[in-house]
C-alpha cells in the first residue's frame, strides 16, 4: 500500500530537565547484593532521579537535580556505607593513562598477593592430611592440630582479614553482601573448632583446615575471575590505546622547518599548528594546511584502504600518516577528539543495565538475608531432627551432631554464589559493546542492546542515509522571460547557499566552484530549514531558494508546464531546488544523489528478518516514490519537515502500540523524529543531536552496519541469559546439596572448602561465556 505525507501536526512539546549526570568510581563491590545496596544509598539520597551500578567496571552513573546534590557529600556518604567512593573528575588524556596504569599495577599486585596467600593456605592445608599417609610420619610437627590453629589464625587475620571486615561492615549497615555469608562460614567454623581444642571433653571435631581451604579457594578463584573480567574490557582498552599522548607543535609559518616542541596532545588548544611526520598518529582532531598524505583511517571505519588527504581536508585523532610529513592545524584535542567521544560512549554503554536484569538485581537484594535464613534453618533442622532421625550418620561421617549440622550450615554460606548472579549481565554487556566498537558501532548500553534485537519498524530517512548525501547538479533550466543565463542562476543561488551546510546547498557551491563562478555579496539572509533560504545578493533584493511547497507558503507559484517538466524529473529520483526574484521563479536546478552502496541489500535483509522499512523524507513526493520504488519499500512519506516527522513517528507508535520502532538518520531534521522513536540510530557524519540521540551510531558509515547491530545485539541477550539461566540454576541445584538433601539416601556430605570451590567455579562460567562473544567476529566473517 502506497502511503503519502501526513497532514502538518503541531509538534509536541519538550520540557528540558534541569538535570545533571556524575560519574562515582566505587571500591569495596563484591556480588550482585553489593551492587543493590550501592544503588539503594544513592537513590535514598535527597535530589537523586536514578543511579545506575556497574559491577564490573566500578562505576555509579548518577542522575541528579541540580542544585539539589552535592557529589562530594554523595561520595562520602558511600565511603560511610562500607564502599570508599570517589567523584570521577574529567582528566587529560596524559593524566588518565597514568591512573589506569597506576590502577593497573596496584590491580596486579593485589592479584599476586591472593595468589600467593591461596598457594601458601592451600599447601598447608594439604599438609594437614598427610599423617593419614604410611611413612609422612617426619611431618609430624606440621601435623599438629596447634599448628593448624595457628594456620587457621593467621589465615584469617591477615589475608582473610579484608574479606572479615568488608563483610561485618556490611552486616552493621543492613547491607550484607558475598564477604558476609564468606566471612559468617569461615568464623563459624574457626571458633567452633577452637572450642573443640580448647574443650576436647566435648568430643566435637576439630577442623581448622576447613576456613584455610575456603580462604584459598576464594582467592584463587577470585583472581581468576579478575583476569577474565580484564580479557572482557580488552577491547575498550584497545581503543583507549590508539589514543596518541604526544604532539609536535610548530609556529605559524609555512617556512618553519623547526622540529616542534613535543608537548602532551591533550594540552594542543583549537587552531595551533601540529607537524605530523610519516609513520606516526595524528594526536588531534584538525584540518592539513600544509603537505598532503595518505592516511589509515582503519580505527574508525574499518576500511583497510588508506585515503588521500591534502590541504583542506580533516584529520581525526588516532588514524595513521602513511605519508610525508603534514602540518595540520588544530579543530578538536583531549576529549573533544571523534575518538575520544567514541571510547567515552562505549564506557557509557558498559555502565548501562539491560532491563533483562531486573529479576537478577531484584534477587541479589534479598539474596544474602535469604541465604543467612536458609543456612539457619538448616542447622536447627539436622541439630533438632536430622541428627535423631538419621542417626547412624554420625557414626559413618565420626563427627558430632552439632559439628555436623555447623558444617552443613556453613555449606551453604559458601556454597550460594551472588556473585553469578550479578557477573551475569555487566560481563556480557562489556563484551558486546567492546565487540560492536571493534564492528564500528557504537552501541549505548545494555538497554539498547536488549531493545535492537526486536525492532519491528524501521524508519529510514533518506537523504545521507540510504543515499550518499552528496548531491550533483544534473540540470539547470531557466524559467519565464529574464536576462539571466544558467551561471548567472548558479551564482545567485550558491552565493544565497554558501553559508548552509545542507546538502543541496553544498552541491550548488561545489557546482559553482567547479565552473569558476565567484560568489556575490548577500544581506539579509535567513535560512528556513527544510524549505530554502532567502536574502539580498548583490544589492538585488528578495531573492528565494527552496523547494516547491515552500515557495507556494512564500507566494510565488508555478506554472503548469513548469511542474509538469519537474514531475518527470522527479519520477526519475532527482531533486529539484527553484531560484525565485520577488515573486517570480527565474529558473530551477535538478540534483541526482546516489543510492548508498549495499542500501538495497541491507533493505532487503532487514525485510527478510520480519521487519517492515519505511522511507521518510523531507524532498518532494515524486522523487521519495522513486528512490523507494528502486529499493523495494511500499511505504513512504515524502515533503514532511523536521516537526511532522516527529509527529509521523509518534501516529506510528499509537497506530502499532505493541510494536518497536526505530528511526535511521543524520540530520538536525532527523532528531525530532529519532528522539520520539523507541530506537534510534545514527550515521557517523550526521549532526552531533542526531549522534547524542541515537541509540546506536555506526561508526563505519556502513548502512550493513544496522544488520551487525541487530546480529550483534541477539547473541548478546543470548549470552546474558544462557549467564543468569546458570547462576539462578546453579544456587537452585547446590544450596539444597550443600544443605545436606542427598545425606540420608547417598551419603553426600560437601566440606566447606569443596562448596568454597564450587562457589568459585560458578562465577568463573559465567565470565568465560560471556568471553566466548569475542569470537562473534571471526564466526560471522
Amino acid at each position: 500500500m502506497i502511503t503519502v505525507a501526513p497532514s502538518p501536526s503541531s509538534p509536541k512539546d519538550n520540557t528540558a530537565k534541569n538535570n545533571d549526570t556524575l560519574t562515582l568510581d566505587v571500591q569495596g563491590m563484591k556480588c550482585a547484593g553489593c551492587v543493590k545496596a550501592v544503588e539503594r544509598q544513592i537513590s535514598q539520597y535527597p535530589g537523586v532521579v536514578c543511579a545506575t551500578v556497574n559491577l564490573i567496571t566500578a562505576v555509579a552513573l548518577v542522575e541528579y537535580q541540580k542544585g539539589e546534590v552535592e557529589p562530594e557529600n554523595l561520595a562520602q556518604k558511600l565511603t560511610l556505607g562500607g564502599f570508599p567512593s570517589e567523584v570521577r573528575t574529567s582528566v587529560d588524556e596524559q593524566n588518565w593513562q597514568k591512573i589506569r596504569e597506576k590502577q593497573q599495577q596496584t590491580e596486579q599486585r593485589l592479584q599476586t598477593y591472593q595468589l600467593i596467600s591461596a598457594v601458601i593456605l592451600l599447601i598447608f592445608s594439604t599438609i594437614g592430611h598427610l599423617h593419614h599417609f604410611v611413612g609422612m610420619g617426619y611431618l609430624h610437627p606440621l601435623t599438629n592440630i596447634w599448628f593448624h590453629w595457628a594456620l587457621a589464625t593467621l589465615a584469617l587475620m591477615i589475608p582473610g582479614r579484608e574479606i572479615i571486615l568488608n563483610g561485618w561492615q556490611g552486616l552493621w549497615h543492613r547491607q550484607p553482601n558475598m564477604n558476609s555469608l564468606i566471612g559468617l562460614g569461615t568464623v563459624s567454623a574457626y571458633l567452633a573448632s577452637c572450642v573443640a581444642l580448647v574443650f576436647p571433653d566435648l568430643g566435637w571435631e576439630c577442623f581448622f583446615d576447613e576456613p584455610v581451604m575456603l580462604l584459598g579457594f576464594i582467592f584463587l578463584g577470585r583472581v581468576l575471575e579478575s583476569r577474565a573480567r580484564n580479557k572482557a574490557s580488552e577491547a575498550l582498552e584497545a581503543l583507549m590505546s590508539l589514543r596518541p599522548p604526544w604532539a609536535r607543535i610548530i609556529g605559524k609559518d609555512k617556512n618553519n622547518q623547526d622540529e616542534g616542541l613535543k608537548i602532551p596532545s591533550a594540552q594542543v588548544k583549537p587552531q595551533e599548528w601540529v607537524r605530523v611526520l610519516e609513520g606516526e598518529q595524528f594526536p588531534v582532531d584538525g584540518t592539513i594546511i600544509l603537505g598532503d598524505t595518505s592516511v589509515d583511517e582503519s580505527m574508525l571505519t574499518g576500511e583497510s584502504m588508506a585515503v588521500f588527504k591534502g590541504k583542506g581536508d580533516g584529520v581525526c585523532a588516532g588514524t595513521i600518516n602513511l605519508g610525508g610529513m603534514v602540518v595540520v592545524e588544530t579543530t578538536e584535542s583531549g576529549s573533544k577528539t571523534v575518538l575520544s567521544q567514541i571510547i567515552a560512549m562505549v564506557e557509557e554503554a558498559q555502565t548501562r543495565k539491560a532491563p533483562v536484569q531486573k529479576l537478577a538485581d531484584t534477587v541479589s537484594g534479598y539474596f544474602a538475608y535469604g541465604i543467612m535464613t536458609i543456612a539457619l534453618m538448616t542447622f536447627c533442622f539436622w541439630y533438632g531432627w536430622g541428627t535423631k532421625n538419621w542417626s547412624y550418620l554420625l557414626g559413618d561421617l565420626d563427627t558430632s551432631a552439632l559439628i555436623m549440622s555447623l558444617k552443613l550450615a556453613i555449606d551453604v554460606l559458601v556454597i550460594a554464589c551472588p556473585c553469578a548472579l550479578g557477573l551475569a549481565t555487566p560481563t556480557a554487556i562489556l563484551v558486546g559493546t567492546g565487540v560492536g566498537a571493534e564492528q564500528g558501532l557504537l552501541i549505548k548500553g545494555g538497554d539498547v542492546l536488549e531493545q535492537a534485537q526486536n525492532l519491528d519498524i524501521i524508519v529510514f530517512d533518506k537523504t545521507g542515509t540510504l543515499t550518499e548525501g552528496r548531491f550533483e547538479v544534473t540540470d539547470i533550466v531557466n524559467v519565464g522571460n529574464h536576462e539571466f543565463s544558467h551561471g548567472e542562476l548558479l551564482q545567485i543561488a550558491s552565493s544565497l547557499e554558501i553559508a548552509s551546510n545542507h546538502p543541496v546547498a553544498q552541491a550548488l557551491v561545489r557546482e559553482a566552484n567547479n565552473q569558476g563562478l565567484s560568489f556575490l555579496d548577500t544581506d539579509n539572509v535567513e535560512n528556513y530549514p527544510s524549505g530554502g533560504i532567502r536574502g539580498d545578493v548583490h544589492g538585488t533584493k528578495n531573492f528565494y531558494c527552496g523547494n516547491e511547497s515552500w515557495l507556494e507558503g512564500e507566494g510565488i507559484y508555478l506554472d503548469v508546464a513548469v511542474k509538469r517538466q519537474v514531475v518527470n524529473l522527479q519520477n526519475g529520483g532527482k531533486t529539484v531546488i527553484y531560484l525565485a526574484q520577488g515573486n517570480t521563479p527565474l529558473g530551477f536546478f535538478a540534483l541526482a544523489d546516489e543510492i548508498r552502496p549495499f542500501a538495497r541489500q541491507t533493505v532487503a535483509q532487514i525485510q527478510g528478518m520480519g521487519s517492515d522499512v519505511i522511507l521518510l523524507s523531507g524532498d518532494q513526493v515524486n522523487v521519495v516514490r522513486a528512490i523507494a520504488s528502486k529499493l523495494n519499500i511500499n511505504t513512504y512519506y515524502g515533503g514532511v519537515n523536521p516537526q511532522e516527522k516527529g509527529q509521523l513517528i509518534k501516529e506510528l507508535k499509537q497506530k502499532f502500540p505493541d510494536k518497536t520502532i526505530a528511526m535511521v538518520g543524520d540530520g538536525i531534521n532527523d532528531a525530532p523524529a529519532m528522539t520520539e522513536a523507541d530506537f534510534a540510530i545514527a550515521m557517523p557524519q550526521g549532526s552531533e543531536i542526531a549522534i547524542k540521540t541515537a541509540s546506536v551510531v555506526l561508526t563505519r558509515n556502513k548502512l550493513s552496519d544496522i544488520i551487525t547491530a541487530i546480529k550483534l545485539s541477539q547473541k548478546t541477550l543470548q549470552k546474558i541469559k544462557q549467564n543468569l539461566f546458570w547462576a539462578l540454576s546453579y544456587n537452585v541445584i547446590t544450596i539444597p546439596i550443600a544443605a545436606g538433601i542427598l545425606l540420608p539416601s547417598y551419603h553426600i556430605l560437601l566440606n566447606p572448602a569443596t562448596a568454597g570451590g564450587f562457589m568459585a567455579l560458578s562465577s568463573i562460567v559465567v565470565v568465560t561465556n560471556s568471553l566466548q562473544l569475542k569470537k562473534w567476529t571471526v564466526d560471522n566473517k
